[in-house]
């Protein structure tokens, strides 16, 4: 089984003068889901090399015992310092795609088209794909096959515009997720703020916060169990 997750290469919170990037549960939590389940995984970004961490997320509240695992683990420490580019990647070296979130992918994988791309062909081949928290922005360019939004009609969760208000960014960011995926025609679900939530439409698994990036990637390797039996009894 072989993963590629998808991580964001933006530094800069807006006009704030503080930093951002990926959020480090966000990428631990999925990384050992799969590893654990024996995957070969491939880190990329859309500027290759070390991805910028989101300072906050290393914060001692919240630290998991996913996050200090993966910060001991040397391999993975290496796979993080030489993410490979995205324009470099190919889905048919892979099974699945997972975009952990962070505020950085509000500002550069909403608007990449090399992602956007890259889903497609994710999904025009018949593997799944898994985003998680604001990564569900990444969503925001990629078209079904009659060019109309992919998450039209379907099936969604992220990060709520309730859970940005409670972190103060509702000003800053670009995009609010849950706002863009509305106007997008997506059935947008949601519970409580920080609640876990995770959401299987076809092919597409989302998560909505951090605490539910472990579950979708769960949900997400079930899917390809799933279609690794079906396959096997064809």
């Amino acid at each position: 089984m072989k993963v590629l997750i998808v991580i964001t290469s933006h530094d800069k919170l807006g006009d704030t003068g503080r930093k951002t990037g990926f959020w480090l549960e966000e990428l631990a939590a999925p990384y050992y889901v799969f590893k654990d389940a024996g995957a070969k995984i491939t880190l990329a970004s859309p500027k290759g090399g070390r991805p910028p961490l989101d300072p906050k997320s290393n914060e001692p509240e919240f630290r998991t015992e996913l996050t200090l695992r993966f910060e001991k683990d040397a391999a993975a420490e290496a796979l993080l310092g030489e993410t490979a580019r995205l324009d470099g990647v190919d889905q048919k070296d892979f099974d699945t795609v997972f975009y952990p979130g962070g505020h950085g992918p509000l500002w550069d994988l909403a608007n990449d088209a090399r992602s956007a791309k890259l889903i497609e062909s994710f999904l025009a081949a018949g593997k799944p794909v898994g985003v998680v928290c604001h990564s569900t922005i990444a969503l925001r360019h990629v078209k079904t096959p009659d060019g109309k939004p992919l998450v039209e009609g379907k099936e969604v969760t992220g990060f709520t515009n309730g859970e940005e208000e409670a972190v103060g960014l509702t000003k800053v960011v670009p995009f609010l997720v849950e706002d863009e995926m509305l106007k997008l025609g997506a059935v947008f679900s949601k519970k409580a703020n920080w609640a876990v939530h995770v959401v299987s439409d076809g092919p597409l698994v989302t998560g909505q916060n951090p605490a539910s990036s472990g579950p979708a990637a769960s949900a997400l390797l079930a899917k390809l169990r799933q279609s690794a039996r079906m396959a096997a009894s064809r």
